[in-house]
């Protein structure tokens, strides 16, 4: 069999390509001598990982010693300012990737442009979609074809600082319009509820996607690209109100002076995700007890509209010696209740599995949350997640379009309506760049 570019075609092709089905890509040797093969019985190999998942190592620890014939060896990689990809994209180029590695849900289709990424549909992948949320399981799905295998996500909710709020009578907002009266009243006490965090496109597109946006779309062959819908401009004029009447801070968040202010108060609150609770632990310790966690205030009293902030996957790279291992390594890894217990205890996120575990397992950090059962509120945001949203190519590149242009508009005083125009502007001319078909939505 000779090599066959088909995880591009998936992607440049839009809609048209994902209808059509396609058999597996870079099934051939492409004469580098990395020609996939089916392990015999009996027979002894290894396996390499890439990831950045704190404590991975000791999941893959307890595999190694049950599957004597399949060692996998992890390599930690950096996710700092995306340092991850820009690796694997590197090692997919010179032909010597890894076999299997983490990534996230936005930046799937970046790697389908590469040709990277095995598809695990021919594999018989769909048998295990049960065992997983049927959201996330999607996130991977282009088409016919399947490209990883979800392993965690990182729905949003609001973590406060309950002892001020209540010192301050300030009641916990349910709705946005409630946020805004209670930004006023932190104000009024000296201090700030929040930062809108200029370079951190990943949240502003969480509460787009809570909003109800749809950034991209396909329509026949065509990829639809809409960053500067109704509702993304909502969201922007709502940040860009509390901005301009100096009731949240813009420096950038899960930095130093950040972290200074959740520990002296003054930032009481965070709209943050699931696994927000060991960045707090870790980081302002001395406020042990005094944060809570509620749902994301809604756009209209009553609601339930939640999103996702984060949200990783295990993937087989295309030039995967065993495919089938790597396959069998990346389910058993996201789904054997041992293996998701030791990734819960390290704070890897809010498991893709359905079962193997309790929600209050994942209240690791209870005392600190004040003994609250705080994981209940972010499992009850994943269960209504939009799971209409979809990613498109190029998201990491946009990511760092929006974080420019919003630095800049807080810089020049131009309006946050602005931004999206001109990251809309700038989308559509990076994706036909990469040689996709493209429309303004």
């Amino acid at each position: 069999m000779t090599s066959n570019p088909l995880h591009r075609r998936t992607v440049l092709g839009g809609a048209a390509a994902l209808a059509a089905g396609f058999a597996l890509a870079g099934c051939g040797d492409d004469g580098d001598g990395r020609a996939p093969q089916e392990r015999k019985k009996g027979q002894r190999i290894s396996l390499t990982f890439w990831s950045w998942v704190p404590g991975i190592d000791k999941p893959v620890d307890l595999w190694n010693r049950k599957n004597p014939d399949v060692q996998v060896t992890v390599e930690k990689v950096s996710a700092v300012n995306g340092q991850q990809y820009a690796k694997m994209h590197a090692a997919i180029k010179a032909g010597n990737p890894p076999d299997l590695g983490q990534i996230e849900f936005p930046v799937l289709p970046s790697f389908l442009l590469d040709n990277g990424l095995l598809d695990l549909a021919p594999l018989g992948a769909a048998r295990h979609k049960g065992k997983f949320s049927g959201w996330q399981w999607q996130q991977s799905v282009f088409g016919k074809s399947l490209y990883a295998i979800p392993q965690a996500s990182g729905p949003m909710g609001l973590f406060l600082r309950q002892d001020l709020f209540d010192k301050w009578d300030v009641p916990t907002p349910r709705t946005w319009d409630e946020y805004e009266s209670a930004a006023k009243a932190v104000r009024r006490k000296g201090a700030w509820i929040e930062t809108f965090a200029p370079t951190n496109g990943n949240r502003f597109a969480g509460l787009a996607w809570q909003a109800g946006a749809k950034w991209y779309g396909t329509h026949g062959d065509t990829w639809i690209v809409h960053l500067d819908d109704e509702p993304t401009r909502r969201v922007a004029d709502y940040w860009e109100s509390l901005v301009r009447q100096k009731l949240v801070k813009t420096i950038p968040d899960r930095q130093n002076a950040w972290y200074k202010d959740l520990q002296t108060g003054a930032i009481p609150a965070w709209v943050g995700a699931s696994w927000g609770d060991a960045l707090l632990v870790g980081n302002a310790p001395g406020t042990k007890g005094k944060w809570r966690a509620a749902p994301l205030p809604q756009w209209k009293a009553g609601e339930q509209a939640f999103a996702n902030w984060g949200g990783s996957t295990t993937a087989v790279f295309a030039k995967a010696r065993y495919p089938k291992d790597a396959l069998d390594f990346a389910v058993w890894l996201n789904t054997d209740p041992e293996s998701v217990k030791l990734l819960i205890d390290g704070g890897y996120g809010f498991p893709s599995a359905k079962t193997g575990y309790a929600t209050t397992d994942l209240d690791v950090d209870k005392d600190f949350f004040g003994g609250q059962a705080y994981s209940k509120v972010f499992a009850d945001a994943g269960a209504h997640v939009d799971t209409s949203w979809r990613w498109g190519p190029g998201v990491d590149t946009l990511y760092q379009r929006l974080g420019d242009a919003f630095t800049d508009a807080l810089a020049d005083g131009s309006s946050f309506r602005s931004v999206l125009t001109k990251v809309q502007r700038q989308t559509l001319a990076d994706l036909k760049g990469k040689g996709l078909k493209v429309a303004s939505g």
